[in-house]
Formats: structure tokens, C-alpha cells, sequence
């Protein structure tokens, strides 16, 4: 391990010291020749990763990663934490993937279950979403629902001045929107640059933030306004229907000035749960509450007597459309925790249905 523990503080290191807790500490202990990096960049032919702000290099995978039936989320993914050895610039080998503390990721697209790993060793989720027509509650509900772990989520409303030229209260009504949520908001301009140092109060030094959204939100606007750099290409959004092009090609780690760092992602169309996902825990625990006490134990909603959520809906006090967005998110995780479940029966060492899936996406009560 360097020793300077502030160069690993500044893209990350969890801790304090030298010294880490838990797993770590057992792999630390288990290969004390080797020491951490962090994977700031993957791509199809390996790992970029940097041990301090200034310095990064390729690293050489273990076999293990490289083969084709290893469920993807199981490889490196950036935001990860390897112990190398060898050289910092030639002939550096991994030689094991720390656990992960906290992750985001998504089911692969595609006929077959799998999943994507869209970040690792994540402390904060900037949610980005823009107000000049790709504002969608339900969709950052979605987002919402891959945000898995320790890490803390933040919707991030971008372009609020294209918003309140075109309708003056477009910016708090798009608050009051999203307040049964209980997530943090933050609304502001990511070309200025002082609109954007809104979002330091997120960025402590040792943290690590990600940004994710659809194309065209601002996230790379966003990246350059934070490292006051042209640091990520940003692109034209069309007129016509306000999307963006991908402009952001691979996912990369970028270190802050202030101490922080920063994963900016390509925009992303199609977010599929895992089936690990619980709706409790992620955004809908008011209408669980509310299902427990519809007269019926089997109550489907729909039109039962004494059914409590259709009497909130009918009295104004739950939104149809997120209830259905609810019951549509329901239905594929449950759908995923069976492709999941199947996987591992069919997968030696393949994940195991994941705690809990049973529940998911099964009626309340």
C-alpha cells in the first residue's frame, strides 16, 4: 500500500488509515506484497486503474474474469477496488477484487438474464434529469429502485432555466412531483458554474459520487462544471424531442479538487431490475403500508371492497400513475427473482436467489 494513505483517500479509499476492517483486512492480510487500486476505467479489452490522482495504467486480469461463462457482475467494474502486483506501468497483475460496499447496476438487455454492474464502491447517486422535456417521475422512480447498498441517492434537476422561461413554476412543480419520495432534490443550471456548486454539499473529500441519467440530461455538462475542466465532450440536444446523443462512451473515475470523485455514465434507455430489488426499501413503503389494511389479506386492487389503496387513490392522496408504476415494477422484479433463481440452479457458483426475492413483486399482505 502507498504511504501516503491521502493519495488512496482522494479517489476513494474508504478509510482513514492504512489499515482497512472486515474482508478487506482479510484479503489485505492474505496478500501483503499486493496492494490497492481503483478501477477508473473498463473496456472490452481490460482495466485502467490508478492508485493516485496523477497515475494510472492497465492492469492484467485473473484468468478467472476472463472466463465466458463468469456472470458479468461478478468481473471488475469501475468504482472497484483490486489488489495489484507487479510493476504501476508494465506487467501489473490483479490479483483480487476487494468486496464491494455498495453497488448500481441493472439487468442485462437481451433475451437472457444477466446483470450489469454500472458502478462500484458508490457513497452518493446523482440522479440527473432535465426539465426541458425528459422530466419523468416515474422513470426516476426506476432509478431509484437500482440504487442498491449504503450509497445515497439525489434527483438532480437540470436546465431550470430553459424550464421557467417556458413555464414559470415548472421547477417546483416538478419538486412537489417527486416529494413522496423522501429523497434529497437539488435543482439547478449545470452551465453555471456557481449553480452547480450546489451539489458540494454531497461531495466531502473521500466520497465517491456517480452520475446517472437518460442522454441529453446534462451529466457531462454537469462533470465539467465540478472539475472545471473540459473534461467529458458534451453534445447538442435535438429541438424537436429534447434527446441528447451519448456523448459519454464508457464509464470513467474522475477526482475532484475538492477531494471527492466522480463516475460519469453513458445515458442509459432501458433500466431492468435484478429481482434483488425491494420496493419497501426503495421508494414505496407508503403503499405496502397502506395494503396492510385493505379488508381482503389477497386484495389485488383492482376494485375489492375496503380496498385502502383505491380509496387513497379516489381521495386524492396516492397518484394513480406512480400506484401503477408500483404495480409494473412489482411484476418484473418478480419476473427477474425467477430468472435469477433459475440461473443459479443452472450456473455452478452462480449467485443465489438473493434473500428476501421471494416476497417481491407478491402481492401486499
Amino acid at each position: 500500500m502507498p504511504a501516503d494513505v491521502d493519495a488512496l483517500r482522494r479517489i476513494g479509499w474508504p478509510f482513514a488509515s492504512r489499515a482497512a476492517d472486515g474482508a478487506w483486512a482479510d484479503l489485505l492480510a492474505e496478500h501483503p506484497a499486493a496492494r490497492p487500486a481503483r478501477v477508473v476505467e473498463q473496456h472490452r479489452s481490460g482495466y485502467i486503474v490508478a492508485e493516485d490522482i496523477d497515475n494510472s495504467y492497465a492492469v492484467e486480469s485473473l484468468p478467472d474474469w476472463q472466463r465466458p461463462r463468469l456472470p458479468s457482475e461478478q468481473r471488475p467494474a469501475v468504482g472497484d477496488w483490486l489488489l495489484v502486483s507487479g510493476g504501476d506501468d508494465t506487467h501489473a497483475q490483479a490479483v483480487a477484487l476487494l468486496p464491494r460496499r455498495s453497488t448500481i447496476k441493472r439487468s442485462s438487455a437481451g433475451k437472457h438474464y444477466g446483470q450489469q454492474i454500472i458502478a462500484a464502491n458508490i457513497d452518493v447517486v446523482f440522479v440527473v434529469s432535465s426539465l426541458d422535456g425528459d422530466f419523468n417521475p416515474r422513470r426516476i422512480e426506476r432509478y431509484l429502485l437500482l440504487v442498491r447498498g449504503g450509497a445515497r441517492p439525489v434527483v438532480v434537476l437540470t436546465k431550470t432555466d430553459i424550464a421557467e422561461a417556458r413555464e414559470p413554476g415548472a421547477v417546483e412543480n416538478a419538486k412537489a412531483a417527486l416529494a413522496t419520495l423522501d429523497v434529497d432534490v437539488c435543482t439547478l443550471d449545470a452551465t453555471d458554474p456557481a449553480s452547480v456548486g450546489a451539489l458540494q454539499r454531497w461531495l466531502a473529500p473521500g466520497i465517491t459520487a456517480v452520475l446517472v441519467g437518460s442522454s441529453g440530461v446534462g451529466k457531462s455538462t454537469l462533470t465539467n462544471g465540478l472539475t472545471g475542466t473540459q473534461t467529458m465532450k458534451t453534445g447538442a440536444v435535438r429541438a424537436s424531442d429534447s434527446r441528447g446523443r451519448h456523448t459519454t462512451t464508457h464509464r470513467a473515475l474522475i477526482p475532484l479538487t475538492a477531494g471527492a470523485c466522480l463516475i460519469d455514465t453513458p445515458g442509459m434507455r432501458e433500466l431492468k431490475p435484478t429481482g434483488e430489488e425491494d420496493l419497501v426499501e426503495d421508494g414505496f413503503a407508503d403503499i405496502e403500508a397502506l395494503a396492510t389494511h385493505c379488508r381482503f389479506r389477497d386484495c389485488r386492487h383492482v376494485g375489492e371492497p375496503g380496498c385502502a389503496v383505491r380509496a387513497a387513490i379516489d381521495a386524492g392522496q396516492l397518484d394513480a400513475a406512480r400506484f401503477a408504476n408500483y404495480e409494473k415494477l412489482r411484476g418484473e422484479i418478480a419476473q427477474a427473482a425467477d430468472q435469477l433463481a433459475l440461473r443459479a440452479t443452472r450456473t455452478p457458483g452462480g449467485a443465489k436467489k438473493p434473500t428476501g426475492a421471494g416476497k417481491r413483486g407478491k402481492r401486499s399482505r
